[in-house]
């Protein structure tokens, strides 16, 4: 470039090697100390989020794709904060309203630097110019902001369960329609008039998330996601699940009777899948709760596949989501606690719940029994 530029560009080839002092990487050894280098870094990434503000069109969207690598870092307040936050408060600071993010794999599994551990998937973000005439640029409360996402997350996440996104990219996508309501206004304001960060408008969408999650649930289903929450499939005091059973109005002994938990010597915890009785029979059941239909399922699933689960789904009559709902909150718990073996069922059955579910009305077992009558019957002839 040096031999065909220079006499064009000279003030850019000045040096012998490619200037580093103003490349956009948090380098600490350039900028004395780590905190220094991610101050440089993020005053560089506001400018360059400034400068697509100004220069991008409002009829079209921006996409911006972020090599998205979640870590944990201490800040000088001793909070923790992670590059990902950093990185959507500079592109909300500069005026961009986030309508989508959406989590695309397009990073290899491994690296040539073998000691540095390589991207799984880049985060899309979905940007326009954030409006300056209308009322959605407004400032609004935070309890205005929790209405907000009350009101529009819920069928946004219908969307999204309705498209059959997996439940590993479920919370990552959730984050556009709630960053959409957070980006939209002028500025969220806590009761003391100061503006609502990024990292609590993330906190608030995760709740709405989980709360909308649980909407259709029944009261057993309830207590056992908050056990689960608490204590996985562990075993924990009778006395402390006692205390959620009557917060949940429910009785533990129920629970018990049905199937879902086992309770003895004063202590309590979740039956797992794979413990579950072989020869359940919802229609003695009464009236199955979601949690028993959802891990009756699980263990059907992975001893026989989609068909026997579609075969336990059409006797179960499942005809609302609340399953796969519920297969999606246990598998956000189970990020969140790092449960990875848990997490891994879960996903599956999200994952082939489009299939399940069309077997489940076709019934191929049916045609295939009739076949083999049909069969029997010709061979006695």
């Amino acid at each position: 470039m040096r031999r065909s530029l220079a006499s064009q560009f000279p003030d850019l080839f000045l040096s012998i090697t490619v200037p580093k002092d103003e490349e956009l990487v948090a380098t600490p050894y350039r900028h004395g100390g780590k905190t220094e280098a991610e101050r440089f870094f993020l005053a560089g990434m506001v400018q360059a989020m400034r400068r697509l503000a100004l220069d991008s069109h409002p009829a079209c969207p921006v996409t911006i794709y972020y090599a998205f690598k979640q870590s944990e870092n201490r800040g000088a307040d001793g909070r923790a904060s992670t590059g990902w936050e950093t990185f959507l408060q500079a592109v909300a600071d500069v005026g961009f309203a986030i309508t989508g993010t959406w989590p695309v794999r397009t990073e290899l599994t491994g690296s040539l630097k073998k000691t540095i551990a390589a991207l799984a998937s880049s985060i899309v973000l979905v940007c326009r110019k954030r409006s300056t005439s209308s009322s959605g640029a407004r400032e609004i409360t935070r309890r205005e902001f929790q209405d907000a996402l009350a009101d529009e997350l819920p069928e946004a996440l219908r969307k999204l369960r309705t498209a059959n996104i997996a439940p590993v990219d479920l919370a990552q996508a959730a984050i556009g329609p709630g960053m959409a309501i957070f980006t939209r206004h002028a500025a969220v304001l806590l009761p003391d008039g100061k503006p609502v960060k990024v990292r609590e408008a993330l906190r608030l969408i995760n709740q709405a998330l989980d709360e909308a999650l649980e909407g259709d649930f029944d009261g057993d289903t309830r207590w056992a996601v908050a056990w689960f929450e608490s204590h996985g499939f562990e075993a924990a005091e009778f006395g402390v699940a006692e205390v959620l059973a009557k917060a949940k109005n429910i009785s533990i002994d129920g629970l018990a009777k049905a199937g879902v938990l086992d309770s003895t010597g004063g202590q309590v915890r979740l039956l797992r899948p794979s413990e579950l009785p072989e020869d359940w029979d919802p229609d003695e059941n009464g009236r199955p709760t979601t949690w028993e239909k959802t891990h009756h399922l699980l263990k059907v699933y992975a001893e026989s596949g989609e068909i026997g689960a579609a075969k336990l789904l059409d006797r179960l009559g499942v005809t609302d989501d609340a399953v796969r709902d519920l297969a999606y909150s246990a598998y956000l718990i189970c990020e969140r606690k790092k449960w990875s073996n848990a997490a891994f069922g879960y996903n599956a059955l999200v994952q082939s719940w489009p299939e399940i579910a069309r077997q489940a009305r076709l019934k191929p077992w049916l045609a295939e029994s009739a076949q083999f009558e049909l069969g029997e019957d010709s061979n006695a002839d």
